[in-house]
């Protein structure tokens, strides 16, 4: 599907040869849809750059995270922009830390938008929800809060000749407060990276982002020597 799709952008463009930006484009499409022509404002696309590129800053900031592969501020599907951050690797055990790093990196489009513009907007709903996914599976599933090693969230398990049963979730009312409080700690803890991350790179911030204004699609490795300059 990727190949005939960039196949269709080269022949779109007269080409004899299918490039390797037609399969770059190709693969974004395929994942993210195709590029929609929104009328935006200057002060959107500034928004929407600043955001982008404060996921990619965070991601790039801490220790064991994947290397950004394409920052966008071109609108496709629902969204406005992407920052493309594919697993270098396949793993199979996550450590709470990379867990934690993984929400702030979620969190830096919306840490960024309010260090710059002293607003934030709807943007980051999408990166709140899957932020608060992680940490509640932390706390529910993975028992690494403080509330220890004990799995808090619904039982469901296939038993013989293939049939599952399921069973909610039997928790007090305490011990649900006491669940929220710390799905809220591991969200605040990776939020205030963010922040901290982008306050000590801020001029890369503005730099990096005045750049994505320029040419609306950015790969890794000009993001990478760009924040090595």
């Amino acid at each position: 599907n990727m190949l005939n799709e960039a196949a269709i952008t080269a022949a779109r463009e007269n080409k004899k040869l299918i490039e390797m930006k037609d399969i770059e484009e190709a693969a974004t499409k395929v994942k993210l849809g195709p590029q929609k022509k929104r009328l935006q404002s200057e002060q959107d696309r500034k928004m929407t750059a600043y955001h982008e590129v404060g996921h990619a800053i965070v991601s790039w900031a801490q220790p064991g995270m994947d290397p950004v592969h394409r920052i966008s501020i071109v609108s496709r599907g629902m969204t406005l922009g992407h920052t493309l951050i594919p697993p270098a690797t396949d793993r199979v055990h996550e450590t709470k830390r990379r867990l934690i790093s993984q929400i702030a990196m979620m969190l830096g489009g919306r840490a960024a938008e309010e260090l710059v513009f002293s607003e934030v907007t709807t943007g980051a709903a999408n990166d709140i929800d899957k932020a608060t996914e992680v940490a509640r599976n932390m706390v529910v599933e993975y028992g690494m809060s403080d509330l220890g090693p004990v799995n808090y969230g619904p039982r469901q398990d296939v038993v013989e000749w293939g049939k599952a049963f399921y069973e909610p979730a039997q928790v007090s009312q305490e011990m649900q407060g006491k669940i929220d409080t710390e799905v809220k700690r591991f969200v605040d803890t990776g939020y205030e990276t963010a922040v901290k991350i982008l306050k000590k790179y801020r001029k890369k911030l503005n730099e990096v982002s005045a750049r994505l204004l320029e040419i609306e699609n950015m790969d890794g490795e000009e993001f990478e020597k760009m924040m090595k300059a």
